[in-house]
């Protein structure tokens, strides 16, 4: 196989398509996509393999229907229904199949029909149905290779020969169309890469976030925990879980403080009328928990908007106030589908870190580079990498389409003025506004949507909010939404598998471990402990009566940044052996030389 075969082509408006494709519509000026890693030739590898999964599947289990297999970022998945159950065992006998598939280098080929036609080819399909219920175009294109066929826009590789580095990962299960009113399909997902060496070179980083698996760490650590007969996905933080975001609130606290951002707090419940003015009850109802008091409809805050608008409007503001920035630890609850639930990333209680700014529309452009500055630092702190992503309208919003080019503009114009690199999301925003979207890389390189920066006209005009300019005239403010950790769960999620547990010194929930040797020098890691919190540094004395290498062993798994070990030689001359996880040495201190080591560790981070 040549170094640099053509796989697709990529026309001037963007549209990937395949070779057949470009071959029949003489697609000129199309840009050649190699058979390589590149982002648009692995959507199309991607995809392939999805189809030649799906071939496979249909050879081993006769029966299977199949929904649809589209590319997603962590790969590729297939949806099918099938009366055996089916489970990771079976994934390599797929896999199998998949190569000897692959092995016969069937050409991939692409014909088309009308509606009617597809609905009398697929007439005994029901999934076939489902998926032509949701195109509209009168002309549908099928996918043939060997005696396998889908429905699917494609594009695809030219022949199966390309499909050879890929991985079957999970199977899990899928409410069809994602409502879970429907029947279970199952899923599979997968893996692929133009290469053997990327494909294991993402095996391992595979094997590794298993590792770092905050679930996994978290029950490890002590930090939170869930209680299914309390409820799905609503976290209960334990004693460590609960120091450590208490560190990291603090220091955003003083943060906001500092910034001029003015402490509210709104409450959890609010009449349903309040939603419906917002939009929120026709654009976001499905995700409300929503109940009856006194005979009048109520709603759980699923954002925390509201609340900011209404504390806004208690009073008259001069422009001379504005900026003005209101900012709270906010709980949430949002209706998420049982299947899409998992650990602390994806709950139905959460804190946002949120905040709102009420400015006039001059004043749009120094808020948001405010924000981005306010954003760069907390994540230089936690020494994470970022990007940005302005997210345009969606299908579901409120307001006309002049307010929503005029905010998308004033976020463009505030990161084009600043040299700012960004990406596009189109339809990506949120009902009421356009956004620019923080998307970090943790250890693995792994991309995750944090904080977000919303821009929004349309709220200020249907709580009909004023200030009053320098003519001393009533002016709508714009109110810009914005949270930088997204929220406690979800970023301390990210913290734990960036980290693998072994947090920084000045948010690690315990930052020393005293293990006295014998009874005899149990007083002596007291009294440096008790010296240690006056300072609000967190610690544990492991005086259990079990053997010195237990307690340390016990000790080490817990990944603090410390562990001290106290006998006989450091009680008479007051010294701490100090093992220290992070630089991975041993060393012996003075005590006084250790709690200013400790001290200057966990001194106040400043952003």
């Amino acid at each position: 196989m040549e170094e640099k075969e053509i796989i697709a082509y990529k026309s001037k408006d963007g549209q990937i398509v395949d070779t057949q494709t470009a071959a029949e519509t003489g697609c000129e000026d199309c840009e050649p996509i190699y058979y390589d890693n590149s982002p648009e030739a692995l959507e199309v590898i991607r995809h392939s393999t999805a189809h030649l999964m799906a071939q496979a599947i249909k050879q081993l289990y006769p029966d299977a229907k199949f929904f649809v297999g589209p590319v997603v970022d962590e790969g590729f998945y297939y949806d099918f229904r099938v009366d055996e159950k089916i489970g990771d065992s079976d994934l390599k006998r797929i896999e199998k199949t998949m190569q000897k598939l692959a092995g016969k280098k069937q050409d991939i080929e692409r014909y088309c029909i009308s509606k009617s036609e597809a609905e009398e080819k697929f007439a005994g399909d029901d999934l076939k149905r489902e998926v032509m219920k949701k195109i509209e175009d009168d002309r549908l294109c099928i996918y043939r290779q060997g005696d396998f066929e889908d429905l699917c826009r494609g594009p695809h590789v030219p022949n199966t020969k390309y499909l050879r580095n890929f991985k079957l990962t999970r199977v899990a299960g899928a409410y069809l169309g994602g409502d879970e009113k429907n029947e279970m399909l199952t899923r599979i997902y997968g893996i692929a890469f133009a290469d053997k060496e990327s494909l294991k070179e993402y095996l391992k980083m595979i094997e590794e976030a298993k590792k770092r698996d905050h679930r996994k760490l978290g029950a490890e650590l002590g930090l939170f925990m869930f209680d299914e007969e309390a409820g799905a996905g609503l976290p209960f933080w334990m004693p460590k879980g609960a120091r450590l975001r208490s560190k990291i609130e603090q220091i955003l606290w003083r943060a906001h403080r500092r910034r001029g951002y003015e402490p509210v707090r709104g409450p959890e419940i609010l009449k349903a009328q309040m939603w419906h003015t917002s939009g929120h009850y026709a654009c976001y109802g499905e995700n409300m928990y929503l109940t009856e008091i006194d005979g009048q409809e109520y709603g759980l805050k699923p954002m925390n908007c509201i609340g900011h608008i209404l504390i806004y409007k208690k009073e008259i503001h001069s422009y001379k106030e504005l900026p003005l920035k209101y900012f709270e630890y906010g709980v949430v609850h949002r209706h998420e589908q049982s299947g899409v639930l998992h650990g602390l990333l994806r709950v139905r209680e959460f804190t946002q870190d949120d905040a709102h700014i009420f400015c006039t529309p001059e004043q749009i452009k120094p808020v948001v580079i405010d924000v981005l500055e306010f954003v760069d630092r907390v994540m230089k702190i936690f020494g994470f990498e970022y990007e940005m992503e302005i997210s345009t309208k969606p299908e579901k919003a409120i307001g006309d389409d002049a307010i929503w080019e005029s905010a998308t503009k004033a976020l463009k114009e505030a990161l084009d003025e600043n040299g700012f690199e960004y990406g596009i999301d189109e339809g990506g925003g949120a009902f009421y506004g356009p956004k620019i979207d923080i998307k970090i890389t943790d250890a693995l390189k792994r991309k995750w949507q944090c904080g977000t920066i919303q821009v929004d006209f349309n709220l200020p005009e249907r709580f009909e909010m004023e200030y009053v300019d320098e003519d001393n005239e009533r002016k709508r403010p714009v109110m810009i939404h914005r949270a930088i950790l997204g929220s406690f769960e979800r970023f301390i999620a990210i913290l734990t598998e960036h980290f693998a547990g072994e947090f920084p010194m000045f948010i690690a929930p315990t930052q020393v471990i005293f293990v006295p040797i014998a009874d005899d020098h149990k007083a002596y890691a007291k009294e440096l402990a008790a010296e240690l919190a006056e300072f609000d540094i967190d610690t544990e004395i492991y005086d259990r009566n079990e053997s010195l290498a237990k307690r340390v062993r016990t000790a080490e798994k817990q990944k603090v940044p410390m562990i001290a070990i106290i006998g006989d030689e450091e009680v008479s001359s007051r010294k701490v052996a100090v093992r220290d996880r992070r630089k991975r040495e041993q060393y012996t201190l003075d005590a006084e030389e250790f709690i200013k080591l400790i001290k200057e560790q966990t001194s106040e981070v400043r952003i």
